[in-house]
């Protein structure tokens, strides 16, 4: 079957002011002898990269340390109490927006059949009042004014205190520029400028920069702005989302992994890459963990963030100490903590599949598994209760050992009976806890000193969620985007076409924005 591509005059979405950033001409395929790549990390980033290579013949050989592919969004088989279920690292929302990790999953998936709508993104803060985004013009900037409209978070009292100048930093972007506009500054800092409502604060901006596994005060402000944009005022899209219809691994990253091999490439898993060495008489030769050898002509790193600090370290001749010390200055985020219960009951019925929480201790969502996934479908049909997912970010612990998890679940559970009542009688009949530190942290550090997709080795390069990307996106959209551009980045100097890449709008949607702000800041 040949790769999936898009016919003229195709929009990766509904938006037609998505920018498409066209890949570099040349050939389709490569001529023998092909040149050949290891992908060190078998999640989003090197999936993406290994794919974006094979599909113009390259020879691919990608490592994974675990079984499964898929890294921070896969799943795997766990056995309970007599079933065969599956455990995740965590809820994962696939915005309309994640044009480019979408691109990957239409080369198994062309449709897109395989993820379903949800009809609403709900959230609720400790207190009695919750927002929806379920009747939400997608239109900016319609949508931002019938929220703010509808929204028991905000009054017109509220509205009156909010600081217009920092409100329209929101509307007025330019990328990459505006992530840098923002060095210094956390999330937690701009929202104190913003004055906006306590309510509108934590629903409307602080659940989503906890979204990013870490705490607002130590969040950039310019990644705030940029997901702002992202989600919200700067594409049509909307803030609703799909789920795969089953679990990760079986939905796509199995999928993706035979469209790999179909293709010639070798995956192997539960593997390591363990050094580089760049002055080998044949090339690059990469050692793994088994002690065996590989030759290649390049290698992409798409490891977590610790992983790919210790190969950049350990690979003699990589980039200068300046080059080397902005990837080791690179950190990871918090613990964080993913609960999976299967209960003796159902939730109530009209319990949303999805519910963000702000307020509610270390709860930071609840996912009702059974109402999209259909492997928790069968087992709650079979057993009658539900499979629920309690996610916690940021943990206040500098790392995993030192989270206490019979603390930490018991005040989990505590807030998801404060916030589904009729989980205070249930029985947790199985469950699987998962910590994990594996994070990149997205600081307030200079944005232009955090490490590229491309490294002084023209050889070696960079992909992942903590790679600088110039466009506005945000993690599996990052991932995936910084894959393809790994990539892009070996292909061209080969001959071999690149591949196209989408945005939402590299700018405001609207000039005004940016003409009204200005006229504001004129004495």
């Amino acid at each position: 079957m040949s790769p999936w591509r898009p016919t003229k005059g195709w929009l990766p979405g509904r938006d037609r002011r998505a920018v498409r950033h066209p890949g570099a001409a040349g050939a389709l395929r490569s001529t023998a002898p092909a040149r050949r790549v290891l992908v060190a990390g078998g999640g989003i980033a090197g999936i993406a990269a290994a794919v974006g290579l094979v599909d113009r013949g390259v020879d691919v050989v990608l490592v994974e340390k675990h079984l499964q592919l898929g890294g921070r969004v896969r799943s795997w088989p766990v056995h309970r109490n007599g079933s065969s279920v599956t455990m995740s690292r965590g809820f994962h929302a696939f915005f309309r927006q994640y044009y480019n990790l979408r691109a990957l999953l239409r080369r198994v998936d062309p449709a897109l059949d395989r993820l379903v709508a949800l009809d609403d993104y709900p959230l609720v803060l400790a207190g009695g009042h919750a927002d929806s985004f379920a009747r939400i013009p997608r239109t900016p900037p319609l949508n931002l004014a019938a929220f703010v409209a509808r929204s028991p978070s905000f009054t017109a009292r509220d509205l009156t205190k909010v600081d217009i100048g920092a409100a329209l930093e929101l509307l007025d972007v330019d990328f990459p520029e505006t992530f840098s506009a923002y060095d210094g500054e956390s999330a937690a800092e701009f929202l104190d400028r913003l004055q906006f409502p306590d309510r509108a604060r934590h629903l409307a901006l602080e659940v989503f920069a906890r979204s990013f596994f870490a705490h607002p005060s130590e969040f950039a402000a310019g990644e705030l702005v940029a997901m702002f944009h992202a989600y919200f005022v700067g594409s049509s899209e909307g803030l609703l989302f799909d789920v795969p219809i089953d679990d990760y691994g079986t939905a796509y990253w199995a999928p993706l992994r035979e469209y790999l091999v179909d293709r010639g490439a070798r995956v192997l898993v539960s593997e390591t890459v363990e050094g580089i060495d760049l002055d080998a008489a044949a090339g690059v030769r990469v050692t793994l963990g088994s002690g065996a050898a590989i030759d290649v002509d390049a290698v992409v790193i798409a490891t977590d963030p610790a992983t790919t600090r210790r190969l950049v370290a350990q690979t003699e001749g990589l980039g200068d100490p300046s080059w080397r010390e902005r990837v080791e200055r690179t950190r990871n985020a918090p613990p964080f903590a993913v609960w999976r219960v299967w209960l003796d009951r159902l939730v109530d019925a009209a319990r949303p599949p999805f519910l963000g929480t702000s307020g509610y201790g270390p709860l930071d969502n609840i996912t009702v598994l059974e109402r999209f996934e259909a492997g928790a479908r069968r087992w709650s049909v079979t057993h009658g209760g539900s499979v629920l997912e309690l996610h916690a970010y940021a943990l206040p612990f500098g790392e995993p050992e030192q989270v206490n998890a019979e603390s930490v679940q018991a005040e989990l559970w505590s807030e998801l009976n404060r916030v589904y009542e009729e989980t205070a009688g249930a029985r947790v009949v199985a469950s699987e806890w998962l910590v994990e530190a594996d994070c990149p942290l997205v600081d307030t550090s200079p944005w232009k000193l955090r490490p590229e997709v491309t490294t002084p080795d023209p050889r070696v390069m960079l992909a992942g969620d903590q790679i600088r990307c110039d466009f506005p996106v945000a993690l599996m959209e990052r991932a995936a985007t910084t894959g393809w551009q790994a990539a892009n980045a070996l292909l061209t100097p080969w001959g071999l076409a690149g591949h196209d890449l989408w945005t939402v709008p590299m700018a405001a949607r609207h000039r005004m924005f940016g003409a009204v702000r200005r006229a504001m800041a004129k004495p």
